[in-house]
């Protein structure tokens, strides 16, 4: 398939183009994080140990990885367009076959599968914005793209405390599963949007980006906020329910509505990446993160619940900054494998690794020790942030 790139527009002249790829990011995202608020009710069903629930979301992020590697061999032969499609339509087809899991294997299948198809689509809306999108709006494009993150930490506890009212957990995640094949149905109708082909990951594209010390420190920072953004969140409602003594639904309502504000927040990272640079945000957001991770274990009260509130809010702020890195640290023909390896790679750790360690801290000692350790993780790891090289736009070749 021949390869012919979008011409680069202004932010304004693409944006519903973008919002569209965000929603379809957003599904990807929204179909795994229904589980957290859902965990308590499922174990009602399926009875775990609060570190078998953390293998549960490790092996989300294993499928993410391998689906994020299979991405490139799959737009390089039907383009991001089909490859968008096949991961709608697959976590949908998932999402469907989650009514019959009834073992902790089971329920490890289905993360394993939603990962997957949710890799897929990583990738490719990632390379198909920075595309589309002129270098200059990169910031503005990126922090759209990225709010579909803390959207989906908004709309999983809300969707659970709706679904949950009317439908099991089996019947409430085969519902998400239907919107999610809605969506993908209208951008089967739609067209030109995201079709032309990848890039097949390549040796010679593969090797000189290992080699840069740039490649491992962004899987660093990732991990970093991944971890406290996702990680952290995955254990929430089993810490405030278990720990607290907090009521379920309340737990829901109030972690949803704790990320509402970093809604607001991913647009402002943008805004302040686009002007103090990529490296300066992504260091500021990470301290400010670990410091209300610590303060989320550490207090108690109004406290904690303020904490709570603003940590998604910080968290946040680290996408727009270190997808932008991201595109900046290699070629434009590297960007696709870039973006296949780094989050999954990261998300191993922060999403993946992070519940399986929190969940043996709320075994065997106290989930808020397992907080307070990681917020001070997060802030000595930020300084990785100042040794980053970024590719200056004459040093930046053709392509896309």
């Amino acid at each position: 398939m021949d390869k012919v790139c979008p011409a680069p527009r202004p932010f304004s002249s693409v944006v519903g183009s973008v919002l569209f790829l965000t929603l379809l990011f957003f599904l990807g995202f929204i179909g795994r994080f229904m589980f957290s608020p859902l965990m308590p009710t499922i174990l009602k069903d399926v009875p775990m140990t609060p570190q078998q629930v953390g293998s549960v979301f490790f092996l989300g992020t294993i499928g993410v990885l391998v689906g994020s590697l299979a991405a490139g061999f799959v737009a390089a032969r039907i383009a991001h367009r089909g490859t968008l499609l096949v991961s709608s339509f697959g976590l949908a087809a998932v999402l469907g076959l989650a009514y019959f899991a009834g073992s902790a294997w089971g329920l490890r299948a289905i993360m394993l599968l939603l990962g997957f198809f949710a890799g897929l689509c990583q990738p490719s809306v990632t390379a198909t914005v920075t595309a589309m999108v002129d270098r200059r709006d990169w910031g503005k494009a990126l922090s759209v793209e990225q709010a579909a993150p803390p959207l989906s930490l908004v709309a999983g506890p809300l969707l659970a405390v709706g679904l949950l009212g009317w439908f099991s957990w089996r019947v409430s995640l085969v519902w998400v599963g239907v919107l999610v094949a809605l969506v993908g149905g209208t951008f089967l109708v739609l067209r030109g949007l995201a079709d032309f082909p990848g890039e097949r990951p390549r040796t010679e594209l593969l090797a000189p980006m290992v080699r840069g010390r740039s490649f491992w420190l962004l899987i660093l920072l990732f991990a970093l906020g991944m971890g406290a953004q996702v990680g952290v969140y995955s254990m929430l409602p089993l810490y405030l329910t278990h720990e607290k003594g907090v009521a379920l639904s309340t737990a829901n309502t109030l972690l949803g509505l704790a990320n509402v504000l970093s809604l607001a927040a991913v647009f402002g990272a943008g805004w302040i990446s686009d002007h103090l640079g990529e490296r300066a945000t992504i260091l500021g957001a990470l301290v400010l993160t670990g410091t209300m991770t610590i303060l989320v274990g550490a207090l108690e009260g109004a406290g904690m619940w303020a904490a709570i509130f603003l940590l998604p809010a910080f968290a946040v702020c680290l996408f727009p900054p270190a997808f932008s890195a991201l595109s900046r640290i290699v070629q434009p023909l590297q960007r696709g494998l870039a973006a296949a390896l780094i989050p999954p790679l990261a998300f191993i750790l922060g999403g993946g690794l992070l519940p399986i360690w929190l969940g043996y801290m709320g075994q065997r000692y106290t989930f808020s020790l397992g907080f307070v350790l990681t917020g001070i993780t997060v802030i000595i790891g930020s300084v990785a942030a100042v040794f980053i090289k970024l590719l200056t736009p004459e040093e930046m070749e053709e392509g896309c």
